[in-house]
């Protein structure tokens, strides 16, 4: 892996920490975000204040919820993240996050897909 894949890989981990984990979303976009922020999940609108808005909800609506980091790969000015969501409730989550990096290293865009961690599985692999 190269610096700058090295670089955004950190960058997206220290991002997503920063507003999943710790319930900080305005400091994880004042740090980690560039000038325009594209949203590609269909549950929370385009633009840096609707994700704050988002998860400044989500924090006080799931406290305790948690990300762990299971696998990472990037490439060009990509990263995706493999995660394993805990929410408080039923279920948990595998989830893949792919964030799109400008040339100065700051998130511009984001992708993600969710699936519930089922209870049985028809092999003896985990989703993780």
């Amino acid at each position: 892996m190269n610096d700058q894949a090295t670089q955004n890989t950190g960058n997206a981990k220290a991002f997503y920490d920063l507003m999943f984990n710790r319930c900080q979303p305005r400091q994880a976009i004042a740090d980690y975000v560039g000038d325009a922020y594209i949203q590609h999940n269909p549950e929370v609108a385009d633009g840096k204040e609707a994700f704050i808005s988002y998860f400044e909800r989500m924090a006080i609506e799931y406290p305790g919820k948690e990300v762990l980091f299971k696998r990472t790969v990037a490439e060009g000015d990509l990263v995706v993240l493999h995660c394993h969501q805990k929410w408080p409730g039923d279920h948990e989550y595998a989830g893949i996050d792919i964030f799109r990096f400008d040339e100065h290293g700051k998130i511009v865009e984001h992708w993600d897909v969710l699936q519930v961690v089922p209870e049985k599985s028809a092999n003896p692999n985990s989703m993780f």
